[in-house]
């Protein structure tokens, strides 16, 4: 059987069923006035080229810098002080994360969360813990409801 263009068979079809096919002249009746034709709006600014890949990478350059000169490293400077001092370093800088969201300041927001981001890697890695298995956890709760996956978790004994 020959190919039969689309708008030939589409037409014939409409033929067939008793109605009238379109052509170019009913098309450009059916169109909407030129009025009505909206403009698109001008295209936003592409979007910046940072990705979550940027954790692996500082993670991987907080790993470099364990066991170096605490003098040279911010990272290494940390990790010398030991995990009380992160924890605390994390803790302060959660808490200025917090303070700039009540606040309503997006910008400041950002950077605090960038430091939470860092002094957390910073854990991690005193820790032990790769980001792999912080995605691997967050991986296994995907499409799991909060209420239903901390229902589920062990209860805590010493919670009130």
């Amino acid at each position: 059987m020959p190919k039969i263009p689309k708008t030939t068979r589409k037409n014939d079809d409409a033929k067939a069923a008793g109605k009238k096919g379109v052509t170019k002249k009913t098309a450009r009746k059916k169109a909407a006035p030129a009025a009505a034709i909206v403009k698109a709006a001008p295209a936003l600014p592409a979007e910046p080229t940072a990705t979550a890949e940027i954790l692996d990478r500082l993670f991987n350059v907080v790993v470099s810098r364990k066991g170096t000169d605490p003098a040279v490293s911010h990272s290494a400077r940390l990790l010398s002080r030991g995990r009380r001092k992160i924890a605390q370093k994390f803790g302060e800088e959660a808490v200025e994360c917090l303070i700039e969201a009540v606040a309503g300041n997006t910008e400041e927001l950002v950077g605090e969360s960038a430091d939470v981001l860092y002094h957390l890697i910073v854990m991690w890695v005193d820790a032990g813990i790769h980001p792999s298995d912080v995605w691997a956890e967050l991986t296994r709760r995907e499409g799991t409801s909060g209420i239903a996956e901390k229902a589920a978790r062990p209860r805590d004994p010493l919670a009130v």
